[in-house]
Order: C-alpha cells, then sequence, then structure tokens
C-alpha cells in the first residue's frame, strides 16, 4: 500500500528532507506532486530514525514544504526494455526522445520485460575468463592492446582531446570476429547537445545505425539523471546479452562527469568528503558499474565495457582514473604531445595496457605472429624514443647505424601505424602488415623478440 506525506521538511537543491513516519525502503521510487499539476520522480538516497532523504530528478523550482504531495510506490526505479530499442535515442529515465529538440517522443515501446536499474556485480564464482576478441578497427588497439569479449578496458583522454572522436569510430567499426549477433550501447553522460547530435549524425553516416541503442544524459539534466544513465544502460546490456545471447559492447562517455555528479550529491547530502572532495566510496560506486562486465557460465551472451573519462588537468593519479584503473583490465592512455602534432589517434602507448590480450590473440584468433609482433613495437618504440633524447646531447651524426634505424622505425610507426583516419577501418591483417612494414626499418638480426619463422614469412626488408 503506498504512503502519501503532505508535508516537506526542507529544500535542499536537489534534496528533499522528510519526518521519517513508516518503514521506508532505501532507493525506493517516490512520485512528487505539486499543486501546478506537474508530476516529478525522485529517489530515497538517505534514511535515519527521525528524516527521510529524497533526490528529485527533475528540479526543484516552484515546490514548497506546503504544496506537495509525496507518494511512496514501494518500488524501485525499473527500465522498459525491448528489441523496439535498436536504433533509437532515450534519454537517462529510458524514454525515447528526439536529439535535435531534446522532447520526449509520443511513442511507446513494445515492452518485453522491466528490469531493475540496480543491478548486482557478476558472482566471481560465476564469471567464465574472456578469451574472444572485438575488433574495434583501430590499429593501436587491435595490434597492441587488444580488446576481448567480456572486459573492462578504460580510455584515459583529457580536456580538448579527441575522445569524441575516438568513441565515434569504436561505435561506428568495433565487430566480432563470428558470425554471432552483436550490439553496441552508447551512453552519453553530462554531453552537451552538440556533441550528442555529431554521435547521432556518425552513427547513421556508418550505416550500422541499426545495431546501436544510445541513452543520451544532457549537461543540464538533474544530477540524480547522471548516476542512474549507466546503471539504465548496463540492465538493457544484461537483458540482451544473458536474456537475448547477444555479445554487447558498452561505450560510457564520461565517467569524469558521472564522478562529479557524485561528488556533488555527497556534498549535498554533507558527507565527509575523501581525496579532492569525492565520496570515500568513490571506488565501490565505480565498481557497481564496472564489475556488471564479463563473461557467465552457461551463457553465450556477453558485456564488454569501454569506459572513457577526462583526467582534470591530465593527472594520471587524480582519483577518478586512479580508481578507475584498479578496477578495470588494462588502459589506454591518449597523449596530449602527441595530439599537438596531427597524430590520430594519440595514444600513449608505452602507459597503455591490456592484461587480457595475452590469453586471447594468436593463429586461431586473430594471426600467429600478432603476440610476438606486438611486444617488438613496444620495445623498438620505446628504444627509439630515447634514441630521440640522445640526439639532444650527441646529434644525428653520433649515431650509429643500429640506432639511425631505430629513429626511422618510431618516425614510421607514428606515421602509419598510430596514425589513422577517423573514418578509417582496419581489419587485424592490415594492421599487423603495417606494423611490419614499420619493423623492416630494423635489420633483422636486431629483432629479438620475434621468432625467426616469423620473420622470414613477413618480413618485408630493403624498405
Amino acid at each position: 500500500m503506498s504512503v502519501i506525506y503532505g508535508k516537506i521538511k526542507q529544500i535542499v537543491g536537489p534534496l528533499l528532507f522528510l519526518d521519517n513516519k513508516h518503514d521506508v525502503q532505501y532507493g525506493e521510487i517516490v512520485k512528487i506532486h505539486s499543486e501546478d499539476g506537474k508530476e516529478r520522480t525522485g529517489q530515497v538516497i538517505k534514511m535515519d530514525e527521525n528524516t527521510i532523504t529524497i533526490e528529485v530528478f527533475e528540479d526543484t523550482s516552484g515546490l514548497s514544504s506546503e504544496n506537495a504531495l509525496i507518494t511512496f510506490t514501494e518500488d524501485s526505479f525499473k527500465i522498459k526494455i525491448s528489441s523496439d530499442m535498436f536504433g533509437r535515442v532515450f534519454n537517462s529515465l529510458g524514454k525515447p526522445i528526439d536529439i535535435n529538440t531534446k522532447q520526449e517522443l509520443d511513442s511507446e515501446l513494445l515492452t518485453e520485460i522491466d528490469r531493475d536499474i540496480n543491478g548486482l556485480p557478476i558472482n566471481p564464482y560465476a564469471r567464465e575468463y574472456p578469451s574472444e576478441v572485438i575488433q574495434t578497427g583501430i590499429s593501436v588497439i587491435d595490434g597492441l592492446f587488444t580488446l576481448i569479449r567480456g572486459q573492462k578496458l578504460p580510455i584515459f583522454s583529457g580536456q580538448g582531446m579527441p575522445h569524441n572522436l575516438l568513441a565515434a569510430q569504436i561505435v561506428t567499426q568495433a565487430k566480432v570476429l563470428t558470425k554471432e549477433p552483436f550490439l553496441i550501447i552508447f551512453c552519453g553522460i553530462g554531453i552537451i547537445q552538440d556533441e550528442a547530435i555529431f554521435f547521432m549524425k556518425r552513427f547513421q553516416e556508418s550505416g550500422n545505425i541499426q545495431n546501436i541503442i544510445s541513452f543520451i544524459n544532457f549537461a543540464d539534466d538533474p544530477i540524480m539523471e547522471r548516476l542512474i544513465v549507466p546503471r539504465v544502460a548496463l540492465t538493457t546490456a544484461e537483458y540482451f546479452a544473458f536474456e537475448k545471447d547477444m555479445h554487447v559492447l558498452v561505450i560510457l562517455i564520461d565517467m569524469t562527469n558521472y564522478a562529479e555528479a557524485l561528488r556533488e550529491l555527497s556534498s549535498a547530502k554533507e558527507e565527509i568528503p575523501s581525496r579532492k572532495g569525492y565520496p570515500g566510496y568513490l571506488y565501490t560506486d565505480f565498481a557497481s558499474i564496472y564489475e556488471r562486465t564479463g563473461r557467465i557460465k552457461g551463457k553465450k551472451g556477453t558485456i564488454t565495457q569501454i569506459p572513457i573519462l577526462t583526467m582534470p588537468n591530465d593527472d594520471i593519479s587524480h582519483p577518478i582514473p586512479d580508481t578507475t584503473g584498479y578496477i578495470t583490465e588494462g588502459q589506454l592512455v591518449l597523449n596530449r604531445n602527441l595530439d599537438k602534432t596531427g597524430i590520430y589517434p594519440p595514444f600513449e602507448v608505452l602507459a597503455s595496457i591490456s592484461r587480457l590480450m595475452k590469453d586471447s590473440i594468436g593463429k586461431d584468433t586473430t594471426r600467429e605472429d600478432h603476440a610476438d609482433v606486438s611486444s617488438q613495437l613496444l620495445s623498438s618504440y620505446s628504444a627509439s624514443l630515447e634514441i630521440r633524447d640522445l640526439i639532444s646531447i650527441v646529434g644525428e651524426d653520433g649515431l650509429n647505424y643500429n640506432q639511425k634505424a631505430l629513429l626511422k622505425f618510431g618516425n614510421e610507426f607514428e606515421r602509419s601505424f598510430l596514425n589513422q583516419g577517423y573514418k578509417e577501418e582496419r581489419d587485424i591483417n592490415t594492421t599487423l602488415n603495417i606494423a611490419w612494414k614499420a619493423l623492416s626499418y630494423i635489420p633483422r638480426n636486431q629483432l629479438f623478440r620475434i621468432h625467426h619463422e616469423f620473420i622470414d614469412k613477413y618480413y618485408v626488408g630493403g624498405v
């Protein structure tokens, strides 16, 4: 039976405070009716013996302590899920919207199921080790830090860097290397309308829009919606992965906006802050999102996740990237200096890693020489950067033959392997062939990390 309150004790920003007069549930959804006929939705986020704290999804303007009725629904927040969602755009609450006007559409989905958005992380005992590859069409990711089905692989970027282009490219190009059903869920968190329109335009141009479900939370939406939109997206992913046996790739951009909303809400609740003002439960909260990714024993479908975040002041030790790195299975880092030279995507390969890659590449999944080539590229590129530093001391004339060869390799590696058009898609064979072309600037006897049979088969030579 629903419980109705007719008096608000206090209103502070998006928060309502009520005298606690019944057994309320944490996370319970409430409906707020004002005298002007407007209905708002809220959620119980805190309670004690005396006070119930409600976070309102919409704005609280026009509400007062005397003019509202608060109805407790005795239910949690749920999203309606349907195969009718394919190719469409939804807001933070899972309702279809027109991206150009940001208005909700009248069309109703043919609902297949209602799901609580507060799903649970996958039980470690029920997990199956990820092993199959997802091809993104981007050489650096596919060749050096291969994305595996069921993996969490974040991208660390910075303000003004091309992470939006990169996200759009991954969404439009990603595919599994088998004929199994594949779905991409794009989740924009706190993005501006121009960015949302850009994403939707790129998705439509790709001709792959029918395999994409988009959830958009705008920068001017209430902070509570920013906190629930990734959960809405992941709940949808769980249904299609574990009930419909699809392989689902979830792109979350920008998790920094999510963390900022979490900090703002924590401050409004007057909680004791931790590092840089973020709540002490930042790690736990991030884990509740990231750990809803993986493979489950006995299920054909998988969920793979690429969270994208902007590092404040390009500081990789900031709590947001630092916490993310502890939870996920690797990281891809963008480099501002490479971006300034015009290289796209500007990955800082020596700061990036994919921890699940080693067990999932090779003859049966990608190509027999993949592991050796990847190892040699990273080793040789690291050596070439050291030689660039050496030039400032001894000059290029002071280098020996092998050092000059490594220098040429480093330049070719950046020019042809790292650098790639934002609409250019490369399959794994193309990526590895480009890698061999760059490695052929190095003498055969200096390729210490590649087996001789692969050198004999793929080494170009004479470049």
